[in-house]
């Protein structure tokens, strides 16, 4: 560190803030000493670095599933910010086990993690203690919370399918179904399963058991459970599908069986998948602002890190908007 703090005109104080706390030093002087790192090949000790501040210039990011496309915008949005500010993202896959979120929290805590992003609200009572005695900034996504750890930023589950039910009703359906991914452990399929159930109250239709279904992730689930939602309900005229991969199976299976959409079964995704713009009808879904939600979270952390968490949210929406196309 001597050497470069020597090459670059620098205090060592500066080299170190460079290394792990960029957001006090100008773009200028961080650039300068990073650029002389990478000059004389100077490697970080980063563990006792780590030991030495108690804290890391790594923000630790905990999704439900690396192999679901939906959470590369956040993870995107997320990267793009911190990077810009001299700091470096790890994401970590909990596979929508609670249990596993919790082991990977007090992981990312044991490595001295500067900032958590977690995209679940629901946490274990061991995951939430963890995070919230850890000292750092830990900002939630998955859901628009009324009660987060730290801070939240993300759009309702709840009043994204409210809308959608209500824009299908709007449209002349009077049987809308409900199809959405396992519930057990997803606070955000719940929450828009309650949002349905909102949406039918506020038209003052009963609900009916017959149209609501899980499904699990796939084509081959949504052309099922359109199948078998329309057996048991013949006169099921609109299915909203909490998930656009099973909004697509059912599109090709209509196609497949010759129904057409939407004079005979009506199809709303709710993702916006660019495939959703290419297929024949195009489907109507949700926009979600997964990308900004990222953007928005990491800006948040690195607020919280510079001592600024006035200017810091603590719950932003950032909201929703219907996309209407053909297949509605």
């Amino acid at each position: 560190m001597a050497d470069v703090a020597k090459a670059a005109n620098v205090s060592l104080m500066t080299v170190s803030r460079a290394l792990n706390e960029p957001a006090k030093l100008s773009e200028e002087t961080r650039k300068l000493v990073l650029d002389t790192i990478r000059k004389i090949g100077y490697v970080p000790n980063s563990i006792a670095s780590n030991l030495a501040s108690n804290r890391s210039n790594v923000v630790g990011q905990i999704v439900p599933s690396i192999q679901n496309s939906l959470y590369s915008p956040t993870m995107k949005g997320a990267s793009d910010v911190l990077r810009a500010a001299g700091m470096h993202l790890l994401i970590a896959d909990s596979g929508y086990s609670l249990d596993e979120e919790e082991a990977l929290i007090g992981a990312f805590v044991a490595q001295r993690v500067c900032g958590l992003l977690l995209h679940n609200t629901v946490h274990t009572p061991r995951a939430a203690q963890l995070a919230r005695q850890a000292g750092i900034p830990v900002i939630e996504t998955g859901d628009l919370v009324r009660h987060p750890l730290d801070a939240v930023i993300s759009y309702s589950n709840f009043n994204a399918a409210k809308e959608m039910t209500l824009y299908l009703a709007a449209r002349g359906y009077q049987s809308i179904g409900f199809v959405s991914v396992p519930m057990r452990n997803n606070s955000r399929s719940k929450e828009r399963l309650k949002g349905y159930h909102a949406a039918l109250a506020a038209l003052g239709r009963e609900r009916n058991p017959l149209l609501v279904r899980e499904a699990e992730p796939g084509l081959t689930s949504g052309a099922h459970a359109m199948i078998d939602m329309m057996q048991r309900v013949p006169d099921v005229d609109a299915i909203f599908f909490a998930g656009d991969v099973l909004a697509v199976g059912a599109l090709f299976e209509a196609q497949r069986r010759g129904w057409k959409v939407p004079e005979r079964i009506a199809i709303a995704g709710f993702d916006d998948l660019d495939i959703l713009r290419h297929t024949v009808p195009k489907l109507t879904c949700l926009n979600l602002p997964r990308l900004e939600i990222g953007r928005r979270s990491a800006e948040c952390l690195l607020q919280r890190l510079r001592g600024d968490a006035d200017a810091a949210p603590t719950r932003l929406d950032l909201g929703f908007e219907i996309i209407q196309r053909e297949s509605t």
